[in-house]
């Protein structure tokens, strides 16, 4: 597992005097000693103050989908800022970025553009209820859509011994502090399973404003459900008159240039898009149908941001997208991220290890296990999570950085070579016969 040099161990001690745990995220805190200080990044790699490189995988957990300080997309910024950055009125990239959104994301017809992915979800939440008029949100066991609290509940890090029978779920808040009367609106559901889900929206589906989702379950390994499943939400939707939501701040330009809207070919009345948007930098946006966002009008629904559109960030967003348009980008992440997927089915198969992959080249899980989970709960339960744990450990003190936690996918960029791919597969082979010794 990663430990801190000498220089990092010094930067590490000076932020835990000023900052909570040294770390502006709960979710970047591991240990004392092994919580990562960035010296710098470039393209596919990351080092520290001790002078160690790593290949990322983490890639700031989904958003550097070109590389680390790509050129291309620092000089848009570098650009953009010298003519100021925050106006308080609408400038010329965050025009170009929506332009951009629609012609790549199939039936988005208007956008919104926001900071974070949290403020996405949260705004694309208020404007289904403003839609609506109704109250109830039914979101899915281990989906992460932001820290506000009307989605922190049976998320990452729950316990799955409280979550109750399958059939009757219950609730489980990720925090302290999130008032007790939210748990009266919101529901529930285990993911890909449409005999729960049709027996909830058959009770309750008219009181329901809106159901989010992850296309892709990005904090459970990547889980995937068939396209029948996504339709199956689209036409339940339709039926009960609730708002579909694609959470797709993580599978937004990442898993196909039009998200998971052109990868499924499935078609919901709002997308939330973060990470990956931007390369790194802070932007999101919510898309989606032009009647329903013209409803973010003064005396209807209220969005709004100080920081939402600014220069920095959308000069980014207008670089990036940019770059997929051209075809720059996509075809490095499905040839690398393939290389790495068939090369540890080929490892684990040799070895005598039973593994399940998750996900698009571009955002993949590796779970060990001889079954196929179907949602959270069983993904818990199946996988053999302290194997994870011991190879993904190697593999991180000798220069490959995958999230330690398992549960989070391997990112890829277009920076990432074949190389490095090789790299990632000798060490994984050597964790893995390490582990099992």
């Amino acid at each position: 597992m990663l430990k801190h040099g000498t220089k990092t161990k010094q930067l590490y001690s000076r932020a835990m005097e000023v900052m909570p745990y040294g770390v502006s995220s709960n979710y970047r805190f591991y240990s004392a000693d092994e919580t990562l200080v960035v010296a710098k990044a470039k393209g596919a790699y990351i080092y520290d103050y001790d002078g160690n490189r790593f290949i990322d995988y983490r890639l700031g957990w989904g958003p550097v989908i070109v590389g680390h300080g790509d050129e291309f997309v620092n000089n848009r910024v570098k650009e953009a800022i010298d003519y100021g950055v925050s106006f308080a009125g609408t400038q010329k990239y965050e025009i170009s970025v929506c332009e951009r959104i629609i012609d790549l994301c199939p039936g988005v017809e208007m956008v919104r553009l926001c900071n974070t992915g949290t403020e996405a979800t949260m705004h694309a939440i208020r404007l289904a209820r403003g839609h609506t008029g109704r109250e109830l949100i039914l979101k899915f066991e281990g989906s992460y859509h932001g820290a506000h609290d009307n989605v922190m509940w049976t998320t990452q890090g729950a316990d799955p011994g409280k979550v109750g029978n399958r059939r009757r779920p219950t609730p489980v808040k990720n925090s302290l502090g999130i008032p007790k009367a939210i748990n009266d609106l919101i529901l529930t559901c285990p993911w890909n399973d449409e005999e729960v889900l049709g027996e909830i929206l058959a009770e309750r589906g008219e009181e329901i404003a809106a159901i989010i989702v992850e296309p892709i379950l990005g904090n459970a390994n990547g889980l995937t459900p068939p396209i029948s499943y996504l339709q199956f939400l689209r036409d339940q939707c339709d039926k009960h008159g609730i708002v579909l939501i694609f959470d797709e701040v993580k599978t937004g330009f990442r898993i196909a240039p039009g998200g998971a809207r052109e990868y499924f070919g499935v078609i919901p009345d709002l997308s939330t898009y973060a990470k990956a948007l931007g390369n790194g930098f802070p932007i999101a946006a919510i898309g989606g149908r032009k009647e329903m966002l013209l409803k973010l009008a003064p005396g209807q629904v209220f969005h709004g941001g100080t920081y939402s559109g600014n220069a920095a960030s959308t000069a980014a967003a207008d670089a990036t997208l940019e770059l997929i348009q051209r075809g720059e980008v996509f075809g490095k992440i499905r040839q690398v991220g393939r290389m790495i997927q068939d090369g540890v089915r080929e490892i684990c198969s040799r070895h005598g290890v039973a593994v399940r992959i998750n996900g698009a080249p571009g955002m993949f899980g590796v779970c060990f296990t001889d079954q196929q989970p179907k949602d959270w709960r069983e993904l818990l339960a199946q996988g053999n999570w302290d194997l994870s744990e011991k190879v993904y450990a190697y593999m991180v003190a000798h220069g490959v950085m995958p999230e330690p936690r398992g549960l989070e996918p391997f990112f890829l960029s277009a920076s990432h070579s074949a190389s490095d791919a090789e790299e990632t597969l000798q060490r994984f082979e050597e964790g893995l016969t390490l582990a099992l010794a």
